[in-house]
């Protein structure tokens, strides 16, 4: 239970609690815990979503299967994320994409009610839990931001500004492969890898590995005025 309350502090939900108090929670709840292989499918596009899910070891990708045999990874979660969060207060709670352990993995899952209950108990939970959910709307308006953009270059600026603007540091790392970064913007890898050196050329940005440094944010800026 101490290794479980541990990773727990550092999920958003139970933001600010100790060990103590986290495992006082749990214990008036029903939660579920379930371990998967590396590459077990977890839940399938389409099926009902009552619980939300909390990582405790390794990691889950949310992936979109094609009928034409395309795969593409959404997003990829790691210990202490939470996925389900949005879905299970929706109309239509059924899992949008499917979710695949991207390594040996263990989940901890809270039903709807549980999640009632703990935000009932406690007013904190409850501010955490709407934090979260403000913060997924605020993301999921940023990536549509994203895909709205005509360019290749106004898609890879804006994504580069946005972690700019975190840290207001021009200096900063992505936590996504050059793969996730192309399908988070809609676009194949190499236009992706090609545009990332013609901005590196132009003196905008540079760049080794996934770390990223930009040169002139004025025009970095301006390219999303074009």
């Amino acid at each position: 239970m101490n290794n479980l309350t541990d990773i727990l502090k550092n999920c958003v939900i139970f933001k600010n609690f100790n060990g103590e108090a986290i495992k006082i929670l749990l214990d008036k709840i029903n939660y579920k815990m379930y371990s998967y292989l590396k590459d077990e499918t977890i839940a399938m596009e389409g099926d009902n979503c009552s619980n939300i899910g909390v990582i405790v070891n390794g990691s889950i990708e949310i992936k979109k299967f094609f009928a034409s045999g395309k795969t593409v990874t959404i997003a990829k979660f790691l210990s202490g994320d939470i996925f389900g969060e949005v879905i299970i207060f929706s109309d239509i709670n059924k899992y949008p994409s499917t979710i695949v352990a991207s390594e040996n993995s263990q989940i901890l899952f809270i039903s709807k009610e549980d999640i009632v209950t703990l935000c009932s108990m406690n007013v904190s939970i409850l501010n955490n839990f709407m934090g979260l959910l403000s913060n997924k709307i605020l993301m999921l308006n940023n990536k549509l931001k994203n895909l709205s953009y005509e360019t290749l270059r106004q898609k890879i600026t804006s994504l580069l500004l946005e972690s700019y603007h975190i840290d207001r540091k021009t200096l900063f790392q992505i936590n996504s492969s050059r793969k996730e970064m192309a399908e988070s913007l809609g676009v194949p890898r190499p236009s992706l890898s090609r545009e990332l050196i013609n901005m590196k050329k132009d003196g905008l940005i540079d760049f080794h590995k996934n770390a990223f440094k930009i040169l002139n944010l004025e025009a970095m800026e301006d390219i999303l005025m074009n």
